[in-house]
């Protein structure tokens, strides 16, 4: 039930991006967008909803122990994508006319839209430049993992000096 829920979350919010999209030609066409509106309102509150049943799935699934915490991590990972995806849909369908251009544009390009500048625009690294939000979750996993082998390697090391200083303290008190 778990799978075919999160399929469901998926179809859901991919439709209503389509819907929003064709909102979007609906207003430049000077057409009526009032029934897609309320069709969008309603599919949102659907992927709210399923959202959350995933999220009672998942923590009611952990605290059983059904599934091992690497499990748990992976299928948390999914439900904040979904959650993400969600308020971005959100966001879009709030922004109507032509104003989130203007925001979006004046984001990119790091202007000042009413006097406020964008505290967020930051030079991207070249390493990270061009990629997409799962090539930067693996790299910050991979870089954590040599993190964590590197904190091994330093306590081995200094188990190691504190055993050898033990030793030393040993042959120090036998010479004397």
């Amino acid at each position: 039930p778990r799978l075919s829920l999160y399929d469901a979350a998926c179809q859901v919010a991919q439709e209503v991006a389509e819907k929003i999209q064709e909102r979007s030609r609906y207003q430049r066409n000077g057409e009526s967008s009032a029934k897609l509106n309320v069709i969008i309102r309603s599919s949102l509150q659907n992927l709210r909803e399923k959202i959350n049943q995933l999220r009672d799935l998942l923590l009611r699934a952990v605290s059983t122990h059904q599934i091992t915490q690497l499990e748990g991590d992976r299928r948390q990972n999914l439900v904040d994508d979904l959650l993400t995806r969600q308020k971005q849909l959100e966001a879009s369908y709030k922004n109507e006319g032509p104003e989130p251009d203007v925001i979006r544009s004046s984001l990119m390009t790091g202007g000042v839209k009413r006097g406020i500048t964008n505290p967020w625009l930051l030079e991207e690294s070249e390493e990270t430049r061009g990629l997409g939000f799962g090539d930067l979750r693996q790299q910050q996993r991979r870089i954590i993992e040599e993190q964590d082998a590197g904190l091994d390697a330093l306590s081995s090391i200094i188990s190691r000096q504190k055993q050898m200083g033990q030793e030393i303290g040993n042959e120090l008190d036998e010479q004397n």
